[in-house]
C-alpha cells in the first residue's frame, strides 16, 4: 500500500502542473479564437509573431513536463522569428511547427481534463485500495489509475508535440543555409589571410631577392666581393620566403598529416606547444593505418587539427595554465576532439580568440562544438565530427 501511494504521489505531481497548464489553455485557447476573429486588422497580424512565440512557450513546458515523466525528451523544430513584422509574419505562418503546436494546443483543450480525474480518484483510492491491500490483502485498484492518467497525458502529447517530418526538414535547411553561410564567411577570411601572408611576406622577399640578383650583377664586373656578399644575402632571402610559403601551406594544409595522419600530427603539436600538454588516442592509428581504414576523410582532419592547434594556441596565450590534455576519439559516427585546460577559464567567442572561426570550420563539416569554460576554469573545448570510416 505505501508504494502504491508513493506512485500514486508522483503521478500526481506530474498532474498538478499539467492541471495547470491546461486550465491556462483553456484561456489561452478562447483569447486565441478572439484574437484570429480581429486577425483581419493589421494590428493584430502584426501581433501574430509574439502570440505564436508564446505558444512555443507553453508547448516547451508541456515537452518538459513529458521528458521529466517519461524520460525521452520531445525534440523541438521552430524556425527562428527574426527580422522585420512582415518577414516575422511570414516566418510563423509558413514555419510547420506552428500548424504542430496549435494542433496540440486545440487537442489539449479537449483532453487537458484529464489531470482532474485524480481529485476524486485520491479519497476513493484511499478508501477502496486500504481496504483492498490492508483487510482483504489484494493489489490496490483504484491508485494506479492515477499513474496510468500520467501516461495517458504523456502518450497524447509526444504524438502531437512531436515535430513532423516536413518541420524537421525546414529547419535542417536552415541549419545547412546557416553552415553554409558561415563556410563561406570562413573561407573568405582564410582567402584574405593567404593573400595577406603572400603580400607582406613572401613577395615582398622576392622582391628584395630580385633586386640583390640584379645589384650583384651590376657589380659583379667592377666589385667581385660586393657582388658575393650580394648574392649571400639574396640566398638568405630565398631561403626565408621558402620558409614563409611553407607557413603558407602548413595554413592551407598541413603536410604533417598526410605523412602522419592526425594522431602524430597532433602529438607534433603537442611537442612544440609551449604547455605541457598530455595525448591519448583512441581508435586512431598512425598514418600507415589509411589500410585498414582507421583514418578519417582529409577535411575532418584538418577540420580536427585546425582545432587542436587553436586550442592550445589560445591556452598557451590566455589561459596561464602549465598543462592541457588533447583527447581523439574514433565513434561509430565520426571523431570527438576534446581540449581541455587547468587555466584562469572565461573563455568567450570573440575577442581574437579564435572560437569563432573553430565553429564555422567544425560547422561547415556539420559538426557541433562545445565550450564550457567558467570563471576559474577548466576550459574544456569539445568537438563533434561526423564521417564514415
Amino acid at each position: 500500500m505505501r508504494k502504491t501511494v508513493r506512485e500514486a504521489a508522483r503521478a500526481t505531481r506530474q498532474l498538478a502542473p499539467a492541471a495547470v497548464l491546461s486550465f491556462g489553455s483553456y484561456l489561452f485557447v478562447t483569447v486565441l479564437l478572439i484574437g484570429a476573429i480581429g486577425a483581419v486588422s493589421v494590428v493584430a497580424i502584426g501581433l501574430l509573431p509574439e502570440t505564436v512565440l508564446l505558444v512555443r512557450r507553453i508547448a516547451g513546458a508541456k515537452r518538459r513536463m513529458v521528458a521529466a515523466w517519461t524520460g525521452q525528451e520531445i525534440p523541438e523544430a521552430y524556425l527562428p522569428v527574426e527580422g522585420t513584422v512582415r518577414e516575422r509574419v511570414r516566418t510563423v505562418v509558413r514555419d510547420p511547427g506552428t500548424f504542430t503546436d496549435l494542433r496540440w494546443m486545440v487537442a489539449y483543450y479537449a483532453y487537458g481534463w484529464l489531470p482532474f480525474l485524480a481529485i476524486p480518484l485520491w479519497p476513493l483510492g484511499l478508501l477502496v485500495d486500504g481496504v483492498c491491500c490492508g483487510l482483504l490483502r489484494r493489489e490496490a485498484v483504484v491508485l494506479p489509475l492515477i499513474g496510468r492518467l500520467a501516461d495517458l497525458d504523456a502518450k497524447w502529447s509526444t504524438a502531437l508535440l512531436k515535430p513532423s517530418p516536413k518541420a524537421e526538414l525546414a529547419v535542417r535547411v536552415e541549419e545547412l543555409t546557416e553552415t553554409r553561410a558561415g563556410a563561406i564567411a570562413a573561407h573568405g577570411a582564410e582567402l584574405r589571410r593567404i593573400e595577406r601572408d603572400l603580400h607582406d611576406g613572401t613577395q615582398a622577399r622576392l622582391v628584395s631577392l630580385s633586386m640583390r640578383i640584379g645589384l650583384a650583377k651590376r657589380a659583379y664586373d667592377r666589385d667581385p666581393e660586393a657582388a658575393r656578399r650580394l648574392l649571400d644575402d639574396a640566398q638568405d632571402q630565398a631561403e626565408e620566403a621558402l620558409t614563409e610559403l611553407r607557413h603558407v601551406v602548413r595554413g592551407i594544409h598541413p603536410p604533417i598529416l598526410t605523412d602522419r595522419g592526425l594522431a602524430g600530427a597532433v602529438r607534433a603539436l603537442a611537442a612544440s606547444s609551449g604547455l605541457d600538454v598530455a595525448v591519448t588516442v583512441d581508435g586512431l592509428e598512425d598514418a600507415d593505418s589509411e589500410r585498414d581504414g582507421a583514418r578519417a576523410p582529409a577535411a575532418v582532419e584538418a577540420a580536427a587539427y585546425f582545432v587542436v592547434a587553436e586550442s592550445l594556441t589560445n591556452a598557451a596565450k590566455h589561459s596561464g595554465a602549465e598543462w592541457a590534455e588533447v583527447g581523439l576519439v574514433r565513434t561509430g559516427k565520426g571523431l570527438r576532439v576534446t581540449v581541455r585546460d587547468e587555466g584562469r577559464g572565461g573563455a568567450q567567442e570573440g575577442g581574437g580568440s579564435g572560437l569563432l572561426g573553430m565553429r564555422r570550420r567544425v560547422a561547415a563539416l556539420d559538426g557541433t562544438l562545445r565550450l564550457t569554460s567558467p570563471v576559474g576554469g577548466p576550459t574544456v573545448i569539445e568537438v563533434e565530427l561526423p564521417c564514415v570510416w
